[in-house]
Order: structure tokens, then sequence, then C-alpha cells
């Protein structure tokens, strides 16, 4: 068939032509919007899941949601940054949020001294004035400036959500990719969230990341998880899946055989972001205008090549040699959860020694620890292409230490 008319979007963060299974998380939500317009509470969201499983593209529709209640949206990709780059992306973000509020023109008093707060936490970044968001005003004194990023932040929420207020509005901050927040900065959106929440202004959260982003939030307060609700995203079921795949094809007039969607859906697993390659690869082989188990089958070989080229790859290449053995190791015990002395027994090296290994590759975010003393991949049926990449484990032999 047309490459033009390919219905599937296997890109990043793309918006797929049918989003199906992620009901639940919408309705929540415009729950939590709702409410807040009535003046009346509710818990932001964390959302967590493995990579591919539609995080981001979720975020995307909520802005979308969010918009079209005439909320004002602030989007932030996290990084690793230190806590003054931090602030200069706040900065940079809610500068822009103040003006959708108000067309400066119309300031009030209240926006003005948002506005002063702002540049007061923004010359904590610079405090040679150079770097101030834009704002043409005074920096607040004794607000926003204490040089501590939980106790600035809550006076910059306040100050902003005091403003929406008035103007009849909610703020949003949608936060992916949370999982790189340092637990500084895990603090300081929690307490400032916490005391947005109690004096009942309309700033809200959703945050989304990996899964051990929920634990990341509750070890910096301990109130977090009564002030988030965490909702995970997993694979399709199997109804769902379908539809992804068929929903699709159906706008081009293109229909799967039973047979083919029960054998995409056990290639895939479920995963939204694998249903969309494997979708795109059969729509290159097949003839149409109905997909055979056999198209699926053909289509196979393109469908993993290309997973293992940009999707897995781009994670292994970062890794050193002892890190890849590491993977390789768990890949060697399966996909669920690994112990790491269980691990370390398939490498023929003690734990301990490894320790370090395993919280490096924590750290670059292929792995996470769903409990304590276990390790599991970030990255759906990562063992697989484990064991196809690297047929053979091969452990570097312990450097020599110096006498």
């Amino acid at each position: 068939m047309k490459a033009l008319t390919n219905p599937y979007t296997p890109n990043a963060g793309a918006q797929p032509l049918a989003l199906v299974g992620r009901d639940d998380e919408v309705q929540s939500f415009e729950v939590l919007l709702a409410r807040i317009e009535k003046g009346r509470s509710e818990q932001s969201m964390i959302v967590t899941g493995l990579r591919g499983v539609g995080k981001t593209v979720l975020l995307a529709l909520l802005r979308r949601k969010a918009l079209a209640r005439d909320w004002v949206v602030v989007e932030i990709e996290v990084r690793k940054h230190d806590d003054s780059e931090f602030r200069r992306d706040l900065a940079v973000q809610l500068r822009s949020a103040l003006l959708e509020l108000s067309p400066k023109i119309r300031w009030t008093d209240r926006m003005k001294h948002a506005a002063s707060v702002l540049k007061s936490f923004t010359l904590s970044v610079d405090t040679t004035g150079k770097w101030s968001a834009g704002l043409d005003v005074e920096a607040a004194e004794g607000v926003g400036d204490h040089g501590d990023l939980s106790l600035d932040l809550t006076d910059l929420f306040l100050a902003v959500g005091q403003a929406a207020q008035e103007h009849e509005k909610g703020v949003v901050l949608l936060l992916d990719e949370v999982q790189f927040l340092k637990p500084s900065q895990w603090e300081a959106l929690i307490q400032a969230l916490h005391k947005v929440v109690q004096r009942n202004l309309p700033i809200t959260m959703v945050g989304a990341g990996l899964p051990h982003s929920a634990e990341l939030a509750g070890d910096a307060k301990s109130y977090a998880e009564r002030l988030f609700t965490f909702p995970r995203l997993g694979y399709l079921s199997a109804s769902d899946a379908k539809q992804a795949l068929s929903l699709p094809a159906g706008e081009e007039l293109v229909s799967f055989t039973p047979e083919a969607l029960d054998r995409a859906v056990a290639i895939t697993g479920g995963y939204p972001y694998f249903i969309q390659e494997l979708g795109y690869a059969v729509w290159t082989v097949a003839d149409g205008p109905v997909i055979t188990e056999a198209d699926v089958l053909a289509a196979e070989p393109t469908y993993e090549a290309k997973l293992d080229a940009s999707f897995f790859r781009v994670r292994l290449d970062r890794a050193t040699d002892l890190q890849r053995a590491y993977l390789r190791a768990m890949a060697e015990l399966g996909s669920a959860p690994q112990k790491a002395a269980d691990v370390a027994a398939v490498m023929g090296r003690a734990s301990t020694n490894l320790g370090p290994t395993r919280a490096e590759l924590i750290n670059m975010g292929l792995l996470y620890t769903p409990e304590h003393g276990y390790a599991a991949f970030t990255v759906p049926h990562f063992d697989r292409f484990l064991l196809r990449a690297i047929p053979v484990l091969d452990v570097p032999a312990p450097r020599s230490r110096r006498a």
C-alpha cells in the first residue's frame, strides 16, 4: 500500500490516529480541573510507566483538554539540571503564563506582584540582574528571594495562583521525564503545590515519568502520597490493542483479519509504541485492502530491525562494557525484575562489587527499582533485544588494584 496513506505514527510523542485505553486517566484529569474550577481541592497526578507506553502522548492530550477549558498550560521537559537551571526553565514558562493570564497593559496589582516575585525568583539565578525573565518591574523584596528553592518556588506559586484566581483562570504544569528531577527539585515542587492546595488556589500539576517516579516523590516529602495520585500506564488490553491497529486502517478503508490482529498483539505485547511500529511496517508490505496474518509475519523482521536500530540501540550504545554485561546478564534471567545477587551470580561476580554499575544504569534511566533489592528494565522487550544484540555474555575482567 502507499506510504502516503500509512496511518501509523511511530514517532516519539506523536499522537496516534486512534488513542485508546487511556480513558480513565483523561477522565481523572478532567475531574481534577473541574473541581479546581469550582473552588474545591483535588490531588495532582504523576503518571508513570515504561518507555513507549504513551506517557508523552497522554500529556499532549491533557494539554489540549486544558486549553479547551481555557486553562493556562506550562509545559516543561525535565532535564538533569542543577537548581539554578531548573529555576530558569520554570521562570521562562511562568513568565509566558503570566502574559497568557493577561496582557501586560492590563495588569492589575496582583499581576504586577506576581511579576515582581518572578523577577526575584530569577535574580536567584543571576544576582547581577542580567537575566530577569524580561520583566520591566522591580523585584519584590523578601518574597521569592530567600535563596532556598523550596521557599522561593512556594512564594512564586502563591503569587501566580492569586493572579490566576483573580482572572478566574487556572494554571496547570505538565512536566515530562520527572524521574530526572533532583531531590531538592522534587521537594520544592511538592512543598509549593502543598501550600497552593492549602490556600485553595487554581494551580495543579501532572507529571509523567518512569515507574520509580512515585517512589522519588515519596522520598522527597512523606505527604506526597496524599498530594498526588499515581496512575500507571502499561500495555493495552488485547481488545484495545486491536482497536489501535484496526481503527487507523479503517480510516483508509483497510481491514485486518482476526488472525492478523491476534498475531500483531502477540508480537507487540500490546505496547502502544510497538503497535505503531508494527502497523507502519505491515502497511509497507501488505497489498490490502485486507491485511492477513501472513502480512503481519512478513512485516515482523522489518519491525524488529527498526526497533533494534533505533528504539533499543540508542540506549545500549550509551553503556560501558561492564554496564552492557550487566544488562545482558539480566536478560539471561528474563524480563521480570531481578535480584542484584542473581545478576551478579550470572556474571560470576560479587553483588557488592557490581552495586555501582547497577546504580549507574538506574541513573541513566535504563533500569528502575520496583522494590528493594530488585531491578527491572525501563524499556519493554529490552531483554529480547539484548539476547539478539549480544548473543554471548562477555564480562570484562576486573580492573587490577594498584598497590
